[in-house]
């Protein structure tokens, strides 16, 4: 049992953010599923109460005693199957995002697919007449929102990238993304109806942020922040070792003229990076030159 859980943290640590997201899925599943089966024996069924903490209300009153949920629901799965395709999802169309645009866009397109389906799923319970009646009683989960916000964010920025799918051949990403909306659309009264509108708000949050990204705008950066900050927190601080070096005299014309001069070249490159993404946008992936390639995989690093 110890080299199994050992296996887990190694492939957590050496992993990049789509293998990390697709294991703290799986270990939360596996570990709710196991606590259920004891629970389930003893006579309490008490876990679905507990969990009922960490998913989604649709009710106000009670999202503003647990407002952490909007986060926490995406990381819960309800079976075997509901969560054994998000992850197909999110490892087949997370790849295309993490080749092409860098881990940390990765991350953001998750967590804001996963707030977007929350806040869309949230709107529509208590806006909607039809859902009046369920308010009270509804929760979601899963983390659908998230992965569907990658595939649409993958197919806004590479429409025309193909995919093999079994009996289909080659498809490209904008029917696939096209064919996910229209069906999370049309059973969005369904018995699911809470977890298809999720998915609608993971999908607009996709298309959004790469069209905002493609104009110069990077929605993953509060992310990114936010959760290094919170990492740091859990990192033992080295001690504070206190050393005398007698400091070197420099003029301020001079270290006026090398901050004017990086700050230059940092607009230069960032300029460069806009006008790539713009030929992406017009013109796809493929007609980037080697050296404009090069150029965005290291951006995509920072």
């Amino acid at each position: 049992m110890n080299s199994i859980l050992d296996d887990f943290k190694l492939a957590f640590k050496t992993g990049n953010v789509l293998n990390q997201i697709i294991i703290v899925n799986v270990v939360i599943f596996l570990a709710f599923a196991v606590i259920n089966v004891f629970f389930t024996f003893a006579g309490q069924g008490a876990t679905f109460d507990a969990i009922n903490y960490l998913m989604l209300p649709s009710n106000l009153s009670t999202l503003l005693t647990q407002p952490w949920t909007l986060i926490t629901y995406g990381f819960f799965h309800k079976g075997f199957f509901h969560i054994l395709f998000n992850m197909l999802y999110m490892y087949w169309f997370g790849r295309i995002i993490s080749e092409y645009l860098g881990q940390n866009k990765l991350l953001g397109l998750y967590v804001w697919g996963v707030i977007g389906g929350g806040l869309l799923y949230l709107l529509a319970y208590n806006v909607m007449p039809y859902f009046e009646n369920q308010v009270m009683g509804s929760y979601l989960l899963g983390a659908s929102g998230g992965v569907v916000a990658i595939v649409v964010g993958a197919a806004t920025f590479q429409p025309n990238f193909a995919i093999n799918l079994i009996f289909l051949g080659p498809v490209k990403l904008k029917y696939i993304a096209a064919v996910t909306v229209f069906i999370s659309f049309i059973q969005s009264t369904g018995s699911n109806a809470g977890g298809e509108i999720a998915h609608l708000g993971g999908a607009l949050v996709g298309y959004l942020s790469i069209r905002q990204l493609q104009r110069g705008s990077d929605w993953s950066k509060p992310i990114v922040s936010i959760i290094t900050w919170v990492k740091s927190l859990f990192k033992p601080q080295p001690k504070i070792k206190v050393s005398y070096k007698k400091a070197k005299t420099t003029s301020g014309r001079s270290s006026s003229k090398a901050k004017a001069k990086a700050e230059a070249k940092s607009k230069s490159s960032q300029d460069e990076i806009d006008a790539i993404l713009d030929k992406i946008s017009e013109k796809g992936y493929d007609a980037l030159s080697k050296e404009e390639k090069q150029k965005l995989f290291n951006a995509s690093k920072d």
